[in-house]
């Protein structure tokens, strides 16, 4: 009785079926009761009499109302994979097909100013691969639950500025106007200043994205009370109402359209939220529809005053600029042939003597002979993994006191410790900026 007859008709004509053909019948039955979808399972069997005849049908009804809404939610985490997967493998090549070009215009004038031109192009387009793959590192900590905030006392002036300098290039190539409206006075954190600065700094460049040519951007704070409250304001493309509820949601674009599609993998506002809510605070987002531009609210508690410049130890300044690292015998071993001459000639060129194998076997070969100072080593090698090669090295007496530097796509905390239970002085993830480099034979990897 609680079902209306056009609700009911589907109901009537399976029993119908059934009483004409003795056959019974299974079929899956969806209703509205009380305004919520309810999904049954049903069952209906001829009932027999005495005789044989049929007298009548047994409905066996199976609420699966539960086991619907499951699938339905698998069904959107599979479409949303499928999605965040074509767009990881086209914003991989967005910046890859710049450096192809780059390196054949290159070859076809090795000695023009090209290269004047193209090698900053190509920098800038790895820096944007190293950040989608930065993005992907950090998302995947977060879900697996091995993300750590290394809080610390920062200001809340200098990690913005460090968040300014980042997004600078994106804001002023599409011609935008950003203003800024901070305290003066410095404003005190406990925070992660590097993921601090990375939450301004995707709130910067989701703006910069998502705005035509010569859209503006305010980035202000101020204090209320105990709380700082950051704001990046826009006059872009704007959130419409019925999206607000699922901008912060994982691998969520809105507006992905082609005249409009500006790139990134639909997790950076995501990392925005947990990063923020990690450091105790709040995010929000407001827009009055498409074209309105948005605001991202950012609030944060605030740490007590800087302790007074009479009781702490200030060091002194130092304008000397890092000594060079000393010539050392280095050893290159990467199953990437590429990836080990390139290495091999950045090092040489900064006065190293460098030799570089792309094997296991003949790392252990060669190391006891070209007794090395320093063994760059790949961890995904074939047949024998740099963590055994490490090993082997330090088990033999001629190259047990070379410094063992790891190259790997690993960079999770896990691998790092990894790295250090196989005796590695230090871990490097692919692609190594030369300036880590300098800055560990500098040291001596310690």
């Amino acid at each position: 009785e609680l079902l209306s007859p056009e609700a009911a008709e589907p109901l009537i004509r399976l029993k119908q079926e059934v009483l004409e053909s003795g056959v019974g019948r299974r079929s899956e039955f969806a209703v509205d009761i009380g305004g919520i979808r309810h999904h049954y399972d049903l069952t209906v069997a001829p009932l027999r009499g005495i005789e044989g005849n049929i007298e009548g049908v047994t409905v066996a009804a199976m609420d699966v109302t539960a086991r619907k809404q499951v699938e339905e939610v698998l069904r959107n985490a599979d479409r949303r994979k499928d999605e965040f997967l074509a767009t990881l493998a086209h914003e991989l090549r967005n910046p890859l097909a710049p450096i192809r070009t780059g390196l054949e215009l290159l070859k076809l004038s090795p000695q023009s100013d090209i290269g004047a031109r193209i090698l900053p192009m190509m920098g800038r387009q790895l820096e944007q691969m190293v950040r989608l793959i930065d993005d992907l590192m950090d998302i995947s900590r977060v879900t697996s639950g091995k993300f750590v905030l290394r809080a610390e006392r920062v200001s809340f002036q200098e990690v913005a500025a460090v968040a300014l300098e980042a997004s600078g290039p994106m804001i002023n190539v599409a011609g935008h106007t950003l203003t800024t409206d901070w305290p003066d006075e410095p404003v005190w954190l406990n925070a992660d200043g590097t993921r601090l600065a990375q939450i301004f700094n995707n709130l910067l460049n989701n703006s910069a994205k998502y705005m035509r040519a010569g859209g503006r951007i305010t980035f202000a704070a101020r204090r209320v009370g105990d709380k700082l409250v950051i704001t990046v304001q826009d006059t872009g493309m704007g959130i419409p109402p019925e999206l607000l509820g699922t901008v912060f949601d994982m691998f969520t674009q809105i507006n992905r359209t082609l005249d409009r599609a500006q790139g990134g993998l639909g997790i950076g506002l995501s990392l925005v939220k947990t990063l923020v809510e990690k450091h105790g605070g709040v995010v929000e987002v407001t827009s009055s529809g498409i074209d309105q531009g948005c605001t991202f609210t950012v609030t944060l508690p605030t740490a007590p005053a800087v302790v007074p410049d009479a009781l702490r130890v200030v060091p002194p300044p130092t304008d000397a600029a890092p000594a060079p690292p000393a010539a050392q015998r280095i050893l290159v071993v990467d199953d990437n042939v590429d990836a080990a001459e390139t290495m091999m000639m950045l090092l040489a060129s900064a006065g190293h003597t460098v030799r570089a194998v792309f094997g296991a076997q003949e790392a252990l070969d060669l190391a006891p002979v070209f007794r090395p100072d320093v063994v760059f080593l790949d961890i995904g090698l074939p047949g024998m993994n740099g963590y055994d090669v490490a090993r082997r090295l330090q088990s033999d007496s001629v190259t047990a006191s070379a410094k063992l530097i790891a190259l790997t796509g690993w960079g999770a905390q896990a691998d790092i410790e990894k790295s250090r239970e196989a005796g590695f002085h230090a871990h490097l993830t692919k692609p190594i900026n030369p300036d880590a480099i300098d800055a560990l034979l500098a040291t001596g990897v310690k």
